[in-house]
């Protein structure tokens, strides 16, 4: 049961409970109501924005974090397929309180200040919906396995890098909360090696900051190319989530 919990019935009041985290700034949408349990340091919000899928999160520790979700699954609260991204918990602690059919782990990685000035960085641009055949064709042979695609509801804008007339990089802002936040970046397959990863993300962090505090970017650990060139443009700030999909 989760008696014992404090429910917290609105944004500002989720917030205030996570210390304004970064991570609960980025997820908790402004427009969207978000309802929260809070046990001592743990504070779990759950939302259902429109358009999209029934998602959760959650700041504190892991393992109070996992208690608050065994008894709200339990009080029937959470629902099979619904998302819950957590702080970092192993797979093997999770499946013995929790049936799931999903586990991945990444990083949060965010900041606040400008990045150093990349070569190519001015060709950077914002694109329109005239470039969402171009956006699309791109994804397909570069990053087909991304969630970030035109037409996304959670998509405010996105920006590209062009070359004889060809799209070659492309990412998108995913800015719904509080901060700033880069997604789907990717540069086509026969670009890559020559910077254009570094300019897009220097160009699009500078361009967010000119409207938020914050900017932030998601990551998986193993891939340590991105991660190095992360961090050389100043995301040192990292938060380890795993996101889980209930059974």
């Amino acid at each position: 049961m989760i008696a014992d919990a404090q429910v917290l019935r609105s944004r500002d009041a989720v917030l205030a409970a996570a210390r304004h985290h970064p991570f609960a700034r980025h997820m908790l949408w402004r427009e969207v109501p978000a309802r929260a349990y809070q046990r001592d340091d743990a504070v779990l919000w759950l939302l259902s924005p429109p358009e999209h899928a029934p998602s959760g999160g959650a700041i504190g520790p892991a393992g109070t974090v996992l208690e608050i979700c065994v008894a709200l699954a339990a009080d029937g609260v959470l629902r099979a397929g619904q998302a819950l991204h957590l702080p970092r918990l192993e797979l093997g602690v999770v499946s013995r309180r929790l049936a799931v059919v999903e586990h991945d782990d990444w990083d949060l990685h965010w900041t606040g200040t400008a990045p150093p000035a990349q070569p190519d960085e001015e060709r950077v641009v914002r694109l329109t919906h005239a470039d969402h055949p171009a956006l699309a064709a791109l994804i397909d042979e570069a990053f087909p396995s991304t969630t970030s695609r035109p037409g996304d509801p959670r998509v405010v804008d996105w920006y590209g890098i062009w070359a004889g007339g060809r799209l070659v990089a492309c990412g998108a802002d995913r800015s719904r909360g509080d901060i700033g936040f880069l997604a789907g970046l990717t540069v086509a397959p026969e670009q890559r090696g020559r910077g254009l990863g570094g300019a897009l993300t220097a160009g699009m962090t500078r361009a967010l900051l000119a409207r938020h505090d914050t900017v932030g970017l998601g990551v998986y650990p193993s891939n340590v190319g991105a991660v190095r060139l992360y961090h050389r443009l100043g995301f040192t700030n990292t938060h380890p989530i795993s996101t889980l999909r209930l059974a």
